[in-house]
């Protein structure tokens, strides 16, 4: 019995194993069966979800360089009746072949800004490559950024400064055009001999510098009337004529005192009374702005009397009435003097309110003394010029009979010989 019990469990322990082999064989299959299945359907079922996954990105995302060029892409293009049109491709090819796309230095071009980029401007002028504009080349007068100076979509003229880089890319100027057209315009404003305006934007040890049509020209401290080149100047205004124009050189002169002189001077005469503020004072005499122009009030012509100490006469800023006696209407100098509008001599020593206050009466009285003199004078003169006349007419003055007398005999003096 222990032997057949033992033989029944050997038997039901391989069925049973075999059992389990079997049911795994029969799991893999299975397994096997439904994986192939699950490919055949991720094969078939993904394609579809994909593409309506890339439908969606699709109208979602912007059109990219390729979308834009399906868009435009027309397709074939069937061959048209061009006889009724106004010219031909071979006329279209000559005209082609007689445009000159050669981009020179110092060649004059148009363009447009059609962006900004490292400090400076794109510039497109038809070239294979859109040319640069750097700030420093943006015109004569810079200020700020370069979208301060030129603005997008602006169509420009602009000069071609280099030579093309090795990516085909050129340097361009609106500077040297504005700088050449300056330059005419200064010489025709110098041909015309115009006065203008101009402001102090520096000055130096020898004078000023001013704007002229956006150059740079020099004002010497000598041809500045009734002013004195320092900081204060900067920003201001002055009336000018040219002393030197010459671009050769680019040298650019401009005179105050030329201008003041030819716009105020011509309305000025000896013997004028005119006010004037005292500048300066100097040993031999003070100096007196009138109307902008400089006037030497020598220390002979203050008063009929003696003067030691100017300083006790006048001090800086104080405001007079003077004569002009003389002038120099080519370098812009004034000669002036108080001394003619003394009621009495020695009262601009004593009272220089009341020679101010009577100055335009006494300058009257003056005038009619001055006048008086002068026909007296010419009255003298008249009649030592008629006392010499008489003079020489009695010497000159001889018989003619006697004249004849001495004729003949020198005649027959001769004859006897």
């Amino acid at each position: 019995p222990q032997i057949v019990l033992h033989t029944y469990i050997c038997l039901t322990h391989r069925i049973l194993t075999v059992h389990h082999y079997c049911i795994m064989k029969v799991s893999t299959a299975a397994l096997f069966l439904v994986s192939q299945s699950a490919n055949a359907f991720t094969f078939v079922a993904p394609s579809s979800r994909a593409s309506v996954a890339l439908n969606v990105e699709t109208a979602t995302r912007p059109p990219t360089r390729f979308d834009n060029m399906k868009s435009k892409w027309k397709g074939f293009v069937p061959n048209r009746d061009v006889s009724e049109a106004s010219f031909d491709y071979e006329a279209f090819e000559e005209a082609v072949a007689t445009v000159e796309y050669a981009f020179n230095r110092n060649d004059v071009v148009k363009g447009t800004i059609v962006q900004y980029d490292n400090g400076g401007a794109v510039v497109d002028i038809g070239a294979k490559s859109s040319a640069f504009l750097p700030l420093q080349e943006a015109g004569l007068a810079i200020s700020g950024e370069i979208d301060d100076n030129v603005n997008l979509e602006d169509e420009v003229d602009v000069m071609i400064i280099s030579d093309e880089d090795e990516n085909g890319q050129l340097l361009v100027s609106i500077k040297r055009i504005e700088y050449a057209a300056a330059w005419e315009k200064v010489q025709a404003m110098n041909a015309e001999d115009d006065l203008f305006d101009a402001e102090v934007v520096a000055v130096n040890r020898g004078g000023a510098i001013v704007l002229v049509q956006g150059l740079r020209a020099f004002l010497p401290g000598s041809h500045l009337t009734g002013v004195i080149a320092t900081e204060e100047l900067i920003g201001e205004k002055l009336p000018l004529k040219f002393l030197e124009v010459n671009p050769e050189t680019n040298k650019l002169v401009v005179s105050n005192r030329r201008a003041v002189v030819e716009s105020q001077m011509n309305d000025l005469s000896r013997g004028d009374v005119v006010d004037g503020i005292v500048k300066a004072l100097k040993p031999y005499g003070a100096f007196v702005e009138v109307g902008g122009m400089s006037g030497l009030l020598h220390i002979s012509q203050i008063s009929y009397d003696r003067i030691d100490d100017l300083e006790k006469v006048f001090v800086m800023g104080d405001k007079v009435k003077c004569m002009i006696i003389d002038h120099d209407k080519l370098n812009g100098r004034i000669a002036l003097s108080t001394k003619t509008l003394e009621p009495e001599p020695g009262d601009m020593l004593k009272d220089s309110a009341r020679v101010f206050e009577l100055a335009e009466e006494t300058a009257a009285k003056y005038h009619e003394r001055m006048e008086a003199e002068r026909k007296a004078r010419e009255e003298a003169a008249k009649d030592i010029v008629l006392g010499l006349g008489d003079v020489v007419g009695d010497a000159l003055s001889i018989d003619e009979g006697d004249v004849s007398d001495d004729l003949d005999a020198v005649i027959g003096d001769g004859a006897s010989e």
